[in-house]
């Protein structure tokens, strides 16, 4: 089974529209928070350095629903690494809710493109993936993914 980094999340009222269903808008920024949580917890060094000139510049997002989920439901945000190229990285995202009785159901699938960049806000330019950040994303890469 491939490793992955985990981010639980309890699901609150003002997450959930009218009629109980989640806004897709907080699935992406649950992907956002689970990927910050990750470099907190793995990568402190690349957070001290994103308070210097280096970006993690979000390119692409993208979810697919298998299910609903409202408020309360316990989620299990899953992260691994889809790909490592030189500059940017893609990692892919299982939202799993976790079941009362012990069980697990997957309720959607996303994916996220980053580019790494330096430079201040009006002249970036891309640049290599930090070593600190790529050996930290190294155990949770997807069986099958590639290194570019």
């Amino acid at each position: 089974m491939d490793k992955y980094y985990e981010y639980p999340h309890t699901v609150g009222f003002e997450e959930t529209n009218i009629v109980g269903n989640v806004y897709y808008v907080n699935y992406l920024r649950w992907q956002g928070r689970c990927r910050e949580m990750f470099l907190k917890t793995h990568a402190p060094d690349i957070v001290a350095d994103l308070q210097n000139d280096l970006k993690l510049f979000t390119l692409k997002v993208d979810c697919e629903f298998f299910a609903e989920i409202t408020a309360f439901d316990e989620l299990s945000i899953r992260m691994r690494l889809v790909e490592l190229g030189q500059t940017q990285i893609e990692f892919g995202f299982d939202y799993v809710r976790l079941d009362p009785g012990g069980g697990e159901t997957l309720v959607a699938r996303g994916m996220q493109r980053v580019a790494c960049m330096r430079g201040p806000n009006t002249r970036t330019v891309p640049t290599r993936v930090p070593e600190g950040l790529a050996a930290a994303l190294e155990p949770y890469m997807l069986a099958g993914a590639g290194l570019r």
